[in-house]
């Protein structure tokens, strides 16, 4: 079987991209000026590329899975099967505007919209209904205004950059996150198929792991019926009898957010030295 050839993006989303092949059990590592990371696994060769790019290099074949946000599939318009939505990196594309500015001031004349995203932004203020001209930036769009623009459409994930630069939001375009994504060509080959599907099951562990935790806990026989009824599960809970005939031994794999309310509530059904501990993964 041939290596699976991926591209991991530069900038922001590599650290989280990075820290998730890590938690698979496939450590990342990059030195400094170079653009092809060490990867803990054979099958496996990587890339890094602007997250810009991903999308067209998978359509084109030349890479056979990638990583990058739907905010850069979409401007660019590449065709790639979409495996994964990792749920990180959440940003937003808005269009803002210096504090002053009004709609009607806007709507008067034909306005500069600075912008990285060029496709996108055509398409919101042509159903907006705008007079503009698009100047294409590279980075640090939120400078532009008002001397060099009217208008920036630009991501953000709190808007706080935009109001440190005094600006305000006008309009949401669209969410975006990180995806795991796939070129349609490795994607009809079977055996990258099978490799990128073993990949996404990983992540998916992964990111199931981090959302949930182990408890364990000691019950009397007396008590074990009524606090199996109370318990969450994945499924069921594993149970074992303890030394001695004295009762059982139950771990549950529970949600997080649930912890805070679900052990005082095992303890009033008779939980006794209960430990919590984290999960790597989790595989249904």
């Amino acid at each position: 079987m041939g290596k699976l050839r991926i591209l991991i993006p530069k900038g922001r989303i590599y650290d989280n991209v990075a820290k998730l092949f890590a938690e698979a059990g496939i450590p990342i590592t990059l030195s400094d000026r170079t653009y092809r990371p060490s990867i803990g696994a054979d099958w496996l060769d990587g890339k890094v590329m602007k997250p810009q790019n991903v999308g067209e290099l998978l359509e084109l074949g030349s890479h056979d899975a990638g990583f990058t946000g739907i905010d850069w599939i979409k401007e660019t318009q590449s065709e790639v099967v979409e495996v994964m939505d990792l749920g990180f990196d959440r940003v937003r594309i808005v269009a803002a505007v210096p504090h002053e500015m009004d709609d009607r001031a806007l709507r008067n004349k034909k306005i500069v919209v600075a912008t990285e995203y060029v496709h996108l932004a055509e398409e919101w203020l042509n159903a907006q209904g705008y007079q503009y001209r698009i100047l294409r930036t590279y980075g640090a769009t939120e400078v532009f205004p008002p001397d060099d623009a009217d208008m920036i459409v630009d991501n953000t994930s709190s808007g706080q950059t935009l109001k440190d630069n005094g600006l305000k939001i006008i309009g949401t375009i669209m969410e975006s996150s990180t995806r795991f994504v796939a070129s349609p060509k490795a994607m009809e080959d079977p055996e990258k198929r099978s490799q990128i599907e073993e990949l996404a099951m990983l992540f998916h562990a992964v990111l199931d792991g981090r959302e949930k935790v182990m408890l364990e806990m000691n019950v009397t026989k007396l008590r074990f019926p009524e606090l199996v009824a109370g318990l969450p599960a994945m499924r069921s809970p594993t149970i074992a009898p303890l030394y001695g005939d004295d009762g059982y031994a139950v771990k549950i794999a529970v949600n997080k957010q649930e912890v805070p309310l679900l052990i005082p509530k095992l303890k009033r059904l008779g939980a006794t030295d209960i430990v919590e501990y984290e999960l790597r993964k989790v595989v249904p």
